[in-house]
């Protein structure tokens, strides 16, 4: 069944304060450092980790026991992301039928999607495609998907497929946006205000051709979604219009010396055939790639985006 739409809460630069009394959003709320501290004690028990532990062997991708089915759902609870490894046949159809033993219904239907829900994201030699980077075997750099998305059609949640791996590259890098709101927030909370800013990422409006396919977009980098943190962004360094404003480039400089960190628990993982990605919409980046002349398609993903978080759907 499809869950209700869920509350948005998106503070302004000067009323943080909005987030008081909100109950399940109490670890967001600036005016609650107690909440906050606890909040923050149990996630950083669980970290750093390794790829290792986010791995989830699932015999039947399409029916995963519950044994299975418990263990991506507490890797995501803990981490927001579970690695789930599956038969190297295993197709788009079994992907999206796992996604729906985790609630994932809702879907965001981007450009390049197909009519069921999932986008195959490999190298365009030609067409729209050709034109966006995620269909080149260029670098992606770090951001959340659907940033570019209005405020009531934040994607949550994510599923990334791998039917057929690159030759070589095409590493993914993944972070937990919960740790990256901690350690700006522990740094300097005022960073977190600026962030929650509802008018401090602008992605101008897309034009193709002279018609205008998508209108601007504004709103924060971190909003509470449904009692849940939510994160919006994007390193992108083209179409994109950050708020001016003094604090507002001191927390990216602080964001991208995050990224730039190389102790920061950050997962690396190159998904080969059958396995994939599920998660609520984590931070992630991917390496550039190439293919061997004679390989037989060349590297191939689905992904399927989300407006749910992943949750059990028993």
């Amino acid at each position: 069944m499809v869950s209700a739409e869920p509350k948005i809460i998106a503070p302004s630069h000067a009323t943080p304060s909005l987030l008081k009394g909100e109950g399940a959003v109490a670890p967001f709320d600036l005016h609650n450092p107690g909440a906050y501290e606890d909040w923050r004690r149990q996630k950083l028990k669980n970290f750093p980790v390794s790829p290792d532990t986010l791995v989830v062997p699932v015999v039947n991708i399409r029916a995963p026991n519950a044994e299975e089915r418990q263990a991506i759902l507490d890797r995501c609870r803990k981490f927001n992301m579970a690695i789930y490894v599956s038969t190297p046949d295993a197709t788009k159809e079994d992907a999206l039928a796992l996604a729906q033993h985790f609630g994932l219904v809702r879907f965001d239907q981007p450009l390049c999607t197909g009519e069921d829900g999932i986008t195959e994201i490999s190298v365009a030699g030609s067409g729209r495609r050709e034109t966006y980077i995620p269909y080149t075997d260029k670098p992606l750099s770090w951001h959340t998907d659907g940033y570019y998305n209005t405020p009531s059609g934040q994607v949550r949640g994510f599923l990334l497929h791998c039917r057929r791996a690159a030759e070589e590259g095409g590493l993914s890098e993944l972070i937990d946006p919960e740790i990256v709101y901690i350690r700006l927030r522990d740094d300097n909370p005022d960073f977190i205000t600026a962030l929650m800013g509802e008018d401090v990422l602008t992605i101008p409006e897309n034009v193709e051709n002279g018609v205008n396919i998508r209108d601007a977009q504004t709103g924060p980098v971190f909003s509470v979604i449904g009692g849940h943190l939510h994160m919006r962004f994007t390193d992108r360094k083209r179409h994109i219009v950050w708020k001016d404003d003094a604090l507002v480039l001191a927390a990216r400089n602080a964001l991208k010396s995050i990224f730039d960190e190389p102790d920061e628990p950050k997962v690396r993982w190159r998904l080969t055939a059958g396995q994939g990605l599920i998660c609520n919409n984590v931070l992630h980046r991917r390496t550039g790639f190439s293919d061997h002349p004679d390989t037989d398609g060349g590297r191939l993903m689905y992904r399927a985006r989300f407006m749910d978080r992943v949750a059990d759907s028993k």
